[in-house]
């Protein structure tokens, strides 16, 4: 059996007990989150959220990029959310990662060059990059700035959320 194959039984398994079908597709709690997407970051249980709650956007370091500003236009401006949580995390695999060592790696292992992704998107600080990723949010012109927009790290040893204040304007 494969980690796909237990994936697909426990599928059939939820789907006997599934009762969301009519949910709307608005967010209730008009919450969007984006969030690293490593595997200890249980963000629903964490955040106490059902389904239908919210939104939540995942990717390696819970990076502003191209489809994640696009994930959470689409959310505000078509699905009505009114707040945003940025979090990231202690230990993420993003940080410290180098961009050309690891493209340099990836061209030698395939005997290959790509021209995407264009960036990997590594940092060499936590909260500071969480500051980058508010900063390019709220320079956005199209993230009006009626929306609340909070950011966190989450410890992954203790599961404690730690806010991170925006740099200043």
């Amino acid at each position: 059996m494969t980690a796909i194959d237990d994936a697909l039984r426990a599928n059939e398994h939820y789907a006997q007990t599934f009762t969301a079908g009519n949910l709307a597709a608005p967010p209730r709690r008009r919450l969007a989150v984006l969030a690293c997407m490593d595997a200890r970051l249980a963000i629903h249980r964490m955040l106490a959220l059902e389904e239908g709650d919210a939104h939540v956007i995942r990717n390696a370091g819970g990076i502003v990029d191209e489809d994640a500003l696009r994930s959470l236009l689409i959310s505000h401006h078509v699905l009505g959310t009114r707040e945003l949580m940025l979090i990231h995390h202690t230990d993420c695999g993003m940080l410290g990662l180098r961009e050309e060592e690891l493209r340099s790696k990836l061209i030698q292992e395939s005997g290959a060059a790509a021209v995407a992704p264009a960036r990997f998107y590594g940092f060499q600080e936590l909260e500071s990059n969480l500051r980058e990723q508010m900063a390019k949010l709220r320079s956005h012109p199209w993230v009006p700035d009626a929306v609340t927009m909070r950011a966190f790290i989450f410890d992954v040893r203790t599961g404690r959320l730690r806010e991170v204040a925006a740099a200043a304007e």
